[in-house]
């Protein structure tokens, strides 16, 4: 099969071929027909987080070797099934729930995979989507997506689940409270889009690209601030009423971060999920004082996945813009995301006719 791989840190991806897999036990084969393009697919390419003062931390969780196959935002097409694997019918449209952990210990068992410490998951740690197939170790990772188009739900694997997963935690939020979204890309659009969904709050938006200002507002934003814009955090909170009850950055860089903390009403809350890079210079004291909750948020759990997937096919989430590109332009992808020049996400398209 043609896959697309990172074979060295830094370096483009390089066009390869490997042994079509053949599953045993409980494992599936799915043909990849479309995988999205996430921000967390350039830091693995990239090989480090930015924490800072100059300081780069190694990916963890992640690439144990090299070549690897990125790619976590998957759906495809049942193609063979090991002999244990039940419930599944060759030719079935499925998205992939990537985020696997190894299944034995106790993270897992009380179903938080997204955390193990051991992880298996697609593009990740295991073998993703910029592939013309993906092998995954069980059918309870394949989720029906019934009549939402293609394109769209393999988002939910990662840029629909994150922000689900993220607004959850901003919970519990009353009517009148205002809730900022930090960051319009794809992550920050789905959660925009899911916000009154999850919250019953139009959200706030933030957001420095005007064409992402106007994607958040038609996505459903109250209102989009440009932070360059600002004159200083009291600005801020005149332009949103008053002071923030919650928000989620899903930029997760210094500006962002402080601009959120300095604007949290007392016991506000911020959610942290974005991985741009930066530190938080947090004077400890306010967190008591004023009673305020700083919390991560990594991607989402199967059941929120199952939930998430429910929602669509029942037709509740609008869908944020996606155009595709072929799977052999991947790198070029890549450049274009980093570059910030995608609105919404960009997905990869296989060929129709995979060898």
């Amino acid at each position: 099969m043609l896959s697309y791989e990172l074979v060295a840190f830094g370096a483009p991806l390089q066009a390869a071929r490997r042994d079509l897999p053949e599953p045993r036990g409980s494992e599936v084969l799915l043909r990849v027909t479309s995988c999205g393009v996430c921000h967390s697919d350039i830091h693995l390419r990239d090989g480090y987080y930015d924490l800072g003062g100059g300081k780069k931390l190694p990916v963890p969780r992640g690439v144990a070797t090299l070549p690897h196959v990125l790619g976590h935002e998957i759906a495809g097409e049942v193609a063979a099934t090991g002999p244990d694997a039940r419930g599944l019918e060759l030719g079935a449209r499925r998205i992939a729930y990537p985020w696997i952990g190894c299944g034995a210990c106790a993270i897992c068992a009380r179903g938080d995979e997204q955390l193990c410490t051991r992880p298996r998951a697609l593009g990740i740690s295991a073998l993703g989507g910029y592939a013309e197939y993906v092998l995954l170790p069980h059918p309870r990772y394949l989720i029906d997506f019934g009549g939402v188009d293609e394109e769209f739900a393999c988002t939910l694997a990662c840029s629909g689940l994150t922000a689900y997963a993220a607004l959850k935690k901003a919970l519990p939020l009353e009517p009148g409270d205002r809730l900022a979204i930090f960051g319009a890309g794809g992550v920050g659009l789905a959660a925009i889009a899911l916000a009154e969904r999850v919250t019953a709050i139009a959200p706030i938006v933030v957001e420095l690209d005007a064409s992402r200002r106007a994607a958040a507002l038609e996505a459903g934003a109250r209102i989009a601030i440009d932070p360059a814009s600002l004159g200083g955090p009291r600005d801020f909170a005149s332009r949103c009423g008053g002071r923030l009850h919650a928000a989620v950055d899903f930029v997760g860089a210094s500006a962002t971060a402080a601009l959120a903390f300095e604007n949290l009403t007392m016991g506000g809350k911020i959610v942290s999920v974005g991985l741009l890079g930066g530190a938080l210079a947090l004077p400890l004291p306010m967190l008591a004082l004023r009673a305020l909750h700083l919390q991560g948020s990594y991607v989402g759990s199967l059941a929120d996945m199952l939930e998430l997937a429910g929602l669509a096919r029942a037709g509740a989430l609008r869908p944020l813009p996606v155009a595709t590109r072929p799977l052999a332009e991947a790198d070029d992808a890549l450049a274009d995301l980093k570059a910030g020049h995608v609105v919404g996400r960009l997905i990869l398209k296989p060929d129709r006719k995979p060898n």
